[in-house]
Parts: C-alpha cells; structure tokens; sequence
C-alpha cells in the first residue's frame, strides 16, 4: 500500500486492510490550515450502509468511520478495550464489561449499557461468530447504565476475541432503537460514536460518501494501534469518491484531483514509482509511489 505525507495523514478509523490503514492510523504531523478534507477513492463503491446487514468490505470499513466497537485488536493480535474495560470471574462464566466515562452518540446522547446489549443481540443473529457466542451465551444484559453482563452456559475460549474481531461483521456499538430494526431490514440512520459523522444529505449511493468530523468523540486513552486505540482525526471532512475507471482514478491522484487512492491496479506501478523523487515538489501525488510496509 502507499504512505499519505506526513502532513496528510489523518485517523479517519481504525481500519483492516493496509490500505485503509494508511488512512486510519494515527500519525505525527499536523495539516496545514487549507487541508480540511481528504478526498479517497476506495476499492469499491459504497451502497449499503448498515454494517450489520452485508459482509461487504467497503461497508465494513465505512463502519469503522462511524461507529466504535466494545473492544478492539491492536497491531499484535491482542484485545484491548476501546469503548468498555472488562473483567472475567473466576469460573470464566461471568463477563462484565464497564463502560468507560464519556461517551455520547453523534446525536449528543450518552451512550448506554442498554445500547451495547441491543448492538451484541443484533450482532449476534447475523455473524456466524456471534451466533456461535450467542449458543454459548445464557443472557446478556444492562445491569446498569454502564455495566453489560454477559452470562455463558459454560465456558468458551472466544468470548473477548468474538467482540472485539475486526471483520466482517463487526460487533458496532449504535442506539437501542436502531439496533433493535427488525431481521431482514436496515438500520434507517447512521448514529455512532465513531471518529466521524456520516452527512446522509450528501450521500449518493455508488458515486459519493461524505463524513465529518466528530469533534466530541471520547478518545480511548491507549495509543491507536490498528483497530484499538484513541482515534485521532486531523481532518475536518472525508469524501470516498467513486471512479469505476482505475485509469480515471489514476490520473486524478496524479493531477492531485483526489488524496488516496486505495487500491492501485499493479500495471500502474512503475508509473508510481518513477514519481518517487518528487516528494516535497507535489506531496499530494507523490506519497503514492511509495509502498508501505504496514
């Protein structure tokens, strides 16, 4: 994948591809005053937007932008908590996650230990992970405002791992009523707790999606690292724009047109390459000749 200047690189997310995450990771530098959006083109078009609904990577990482998940797994594999810190009683039937301080909906709402347990409920009916935690579960529920009590029949090893899994089906955290949308139907606005706003007035399906920034997200306090972490967004405003053509898109990255561009065909390689002196010269095409190792 290709490196964004150091004075380019927002965390829009915490995202699963390398390519998502040249976006998404937080890194030192501080945009100039005129670099208030970040055009990307994505390596898909984005029509569905409920990330319960579809296993669609493009709809997983639009997710990712708007929402927050109770855990989350870091650049080593490992669980961390992100929305919620947890602890397990000694016979490992017995999970209670604690909702950390702060955290509000983009509708300025706090979010809820009920909230959480609709989200995991609905989750749960729809990937494969979740219902085979679900089979093991005996009840989860709100046992107070910021305490989600999860109950197992009997113990099973995949309990953090299951909720705080980076794909496809990611457990999101979003408001009881959209979570508890009937089976077969979905969500009717997007309300997270994520490091952006979704602008559904701009939304066209296929061609254009638009995000803002959240400027009262509740940063988690361990550093970022992939999915887990604070998420810093140094951006006010992400467009995802749809070029079908990968030549298109090519030569709008290099006429500085468009920021990102997330996927590059192989073929247009070299002709990156060859740019690879001009950094300093054009930073918004050159940073793309570069491939990063992760």
């Amino acid at each position: 994948m290709f490196r964004i200047p150091s004075w380019k690189r927002p965390t829009i997310a915490s995202r699963i591809t390398l390519s998502a995450l040249a976006l998404s990771t937080a890194l030192a530098g501080t945009p100039p005053a005129d670099a208030k959006t970040l055009t990307a083109v994505m390596h898909s078009d984005l029509r569905v937007i409920d990330p319960g609904f579809t296993t669609a990577y493009i709809t997983r990482d639009h997710g990712y932008m708007v929402y927050d998940t109770l855990l989350a797994e870091d650049a080593n594999f490992k669980i961390q908590p992100q929305m919620a810190d947890w602890k397990v009683s000694d016979d490992k039937l017995t999970y209670t996650f604690t909702l950390r301080d702060g955290l509000k909906w983009h509708d300025g709402a706090p979010v809820m230990a009920e909230d959480c347990v609709a989200s995991l409920k609905r989750w749960g009916r729809n990937d494969g992970m979740g219902q085979k935690l679900m089979d093991f579960t005996a009840g989860i529920e709100a046992t107070d405002a910021k305490t989600i009590t999860l109950r197992l029949k009997e113990p099973y090893g995949l309990v953090l791992e299951s909720i705080g899994k980076p794909s496809s089906l990611v457990p999101f955290m979003m408001p009881k009523r959209l979570a508890e949308t009937p089976p077969g139907q979905q969500i009717k606005e997007q309300i997270g707790s994520g490091p952006f706003k979704f602008v559904a007035a701009e939304f066209q399906p296929g061609v254009k999606a638009v995000y803002v920034k959240n400027p009262t997200m509740c940063r988690a306090k361990e550093p970022p690292s992939w999915t887990s972490g604070g998420k810093v967004v140094k951006v006010d405003r992400v467009e995802w724009i749809t070029m079908a053509d990968a030549q298109t898109a090519m030569n709008a990255l290099q006429s500085g047109d468009v920021d990102f561009m997330e996927n590059p065909a192989f073929d247009f390689l070299p002709v990156l390459a060859a740019q690879q002196g001009t950094e300093g010269r054009n930073p918004q095409t050159s940073w793309a000749s570069r491939r990063s190792a992760g």
